[in-house]
């Protein structure tokens, strides 16, 4: 039997382990998807070297980027981003070749992709800027959006929180929380950006999936702005994954 997995930590609320294994339930494929939730990634190579049947993996917080280290390869676009959220097992013999890649790309470009008006959504916020974020960069930059990252923390070519204001929000339509912020159970919690200046123009897009409607999404609704939360991108990414072990 064929396995795969996620690494993480932590993986409780993991969509990844329930779509798998419904998936080869209903299609009758003969393999398995368990959680490998190790405290720090040292601990990697051990799940590679103790699972020969192992033929895919996803990564997810807080490893996408900390686990290029122990990668053999890497996707040209995943080399550029880096971060990667899916590795492929290549076995030959006793030699074994893992490669990476960012399925978050396509996930979350095909999932924005119905909502971009380009004549008014031409620039955009990325909200954070770990491992996520990198994914939410590269798919805007297929959709050929030019975008600038928020941070808590001051950093050349960035803006900081405190930089938001009614100007930036009449040039930046497209609003994308690549962060944590909000996730069950923080329900309470949303990036801490001035929603009084959003309008109808804006786009607000929260990676977050659950709960399905944020506190960052729910402001944005009550200003008139486009919505979206990352179920849809969860499920996109996920077949992306199966697709790139598979070929």
């Amino acid at each position: 039997m064929d396995l795969y997995g996620i690494v993480g930590n932590p993986l409780a609320q993991s969509f990844s382990p329930r779509f798998f294994t419904e998936k080869f339930s209903k299609e009758s494929i003969d393999a398995e998807y368990v959680k490998f939730e190790i405290p720090e990634i040292s601990l990697f190579p051990d799940i590679v070297s103790s699972h020969p049947n192992l033929r895919g993996l996803n990564v997810t917080i807080p490893y996408k980027e900390k686990v290029i280290q122990y990668l053999d390869d890497l996707d040209p676009q995943t080399r550029e981003l880096g971060a990667v959220n899916v590795i492929k097992v290549v076995r030959s013999g006793s030699k074994v070749k893992l490669i990476g890649y960012n399925s978050d790309i396509v996930g979350f470009r095909n999932s924005i992709a119905p909502l971009i008006n380009k004549d008014i959504h031409k620039k955009a916020l990325i909200l954070g800027t770990g491992g996520a974020s990198k994914a939410v960069a590269g798919g805007l930059k297929n959709l050929g959006l030019d975008f600038t990252y928020v941070s808590r923390t001051p950093k050349a070519g960035q803006l900081q929180y405190q930089d938001l204001d009614k100007d930036i929000f009449s040039e930046y339509t497209v609003i994308v929380n690549a962060s944590p912020l909000g996730t069950f159970p923080n329900v309470d919690e949303a990036p801490d950006i001035p929603y009084q200046y959003l309008t109808r123009d804006c786009l607000l897009y929260d990676l977050v999936y659950n709960p399905a409607e944020t506190r960052f999404l729910r402001l944005g609704k009550e200003r008139g702005a486009k919505v979206k939360n990352g179920a849809e991108m969860l499920e996109l990414q996920a077949l992306a994954a199966w697709d790139i072990w598979n070929r």
